[in-house]
């Protein structure tokens, strides 16, 4: 790996955290709940396909953030690390949010850009906290 794991998982945590500003955002202006996209992934825990639920989307965010901080971790270079890792972060919204609109009608139901914004953020916040080294 190119950084130290506590370095990395520092990094995801408080990535996962901001991440949700823009869905969140467009929540609030919209009159739409801050919690609609948590709930909706829940629904990607075995057995919870038509279950949306806030401690499961917890546990889905948790463990979806912590696979992709190991992989930026992993793959972000060293120079111009918050740009690759905005770039990396709609990567990572091309391969996951389509397959979950295929097959969670709750996470369809989601504004779209909103939720590659999200990405987009994660992956620029993994990098600019990686890039600064104060992890």
């Amino acid at each position: 790996m190119r950084w130290r794991l506590h370095d990395i998982a520092i990094a995801t945590a408080v990535a996962s955290v901001v991440s949700g500003a823009p869905s969140t955002i467009h929540a609030v202006a919209t009159g739409r709940s801050v919690l609609d996209s948590a709930r909706a992934a829940g629904t990607l825990l075995p057995g919870r396909a038509d279950r949306p639920g806030l401690v499961a989307g917890g546990i889905v965010h948790g463990v979806v953030s912590a696979f992709w901080g190991v992989v930026l971790g992993w793959l972000l270079p060293r120079r111009h690390t918050a740009a690759w890792g905005a770039l990396a972060g709609l990567g990572i919204a091309a391969i996951s949010l389509p397959a979950g609109k295929r097959s969670r009608p709750h996470i369809a139901a989601l504004p779209q850009i909103p939720q590659w914004l999200d990405n987009a953020a994660f992956g620029l916040a993994m990098g600019w906290l990686l890039s600064d080294r104060t992890c």
